[in-house]
């Protein structure tokens, strides 16, 4: 048994171009996903999935840099990029993360994975039913379910954003959902448009502990709350709300 963190990157954000590559500090987004997500226990391998797009060779050449896997793979079809990853470095328990998440907590990482390794689950993870941050979102699944779905899924907002055919077909799969005990689906330290990374900046700015977790945010936010101001305007799932709109152009009811 393989277990692989899969992060989704890319240069081409429409929002908020390059982002993966902008700078929190004197390092850029890519760094503290890598870096936050080496503090993880359960996982076997680290593997940043960029496009084969040129643009994205500024990825590859960083993702190296720092000692990490790089695979290449379709842009558009992000699903198909996860599955010829996880085949190619036989991956049997698929851990996806994308890079909007700087500041991921590998503590709810490994939870997780946890998670799904004490029962028969296909699919495990924090959003289904939304009650962690956004900025906090893991998706673990198994290779074998993933294989029969990336046969099966046809919505171009399944392609794109790799998981939702689980929860639009949840009669067919072994799911969880991990609740927070408390809700706190109205935060959020992903990073979307720039007044997220702006945002981002000050919490790493004023936290100095390595890595920084939710609770260290949390607490931070408790003692700051105007900083919550600072995004205040964000739209939530604002690219897979767009994908909704391209399955009705495209017919899919």
């Amino acid at each position: 048994m393989k277990t692989g963190i899969i992060v989704q990157a890319r240069m081409g954000s429409e929002r908020l171009p390059g982002k993966v590559m902008l700078n929190i500090d004197e390092n850029p987004m890519l760094f503290y996903v890598i870096n936050q997500l080496r503090y993880c226990k359960l996982a076997d391998v680290i593997i940043i999935a960029t496009t084969s797009n040129k643009e994205d060779d500024v990825i590859e050449k960083y993702t190296k840099s720092q000692n990490i896997e790089c695979f290449r793979g379709n842009d558009g079809d992000v699903l198909d990029r996860y599955y010829q990853c996880a085949k190619k470095y036989n991956i049997s328990t698929i851990v996806r993360i994308t890079c909007d998440d700087p500041l991921i907590d590998p503590v709810i990482v490994d939870q997780t994975i946890r998670k799904f390794y004490s029962d028969d689950f296909d699919f495990v993870t924090n959003r289904m039913s939304r009650t962690f941050p956004f900025g906090t979102e893991v998706d673990v699944f198994s290779f074998e379910s993933f294989s029969n779905l990336w046969k099966k899924a046809k919505k171009p907002s399944e392609r794109e954003h790799v998981i939702p055919y689980y929860y639009n077909n949840s009669h067919d799969f072994s799911i969880f959902n991990i609740s927070n005990p408390e809700n706190l689906s109205h935060l959020s330290w992903s990073v979307d448009r720039k007044n997220d990374l702006l945002f981002v900046r000050e919490i790493v700015l004023r936290i100095k502990n390595r890595p920084i977790l939710m609770n260290d945010i949390l607490l931070l936010l408790k003692k700051e709350p105007k900083l919550m101001q600072i995004n205040s305007n964000r739209i939530p799932d604002e690219g897979y709300l767009k994908s909704l709109d391209e399955d009705k152009s495209k017919g899919f009811v």
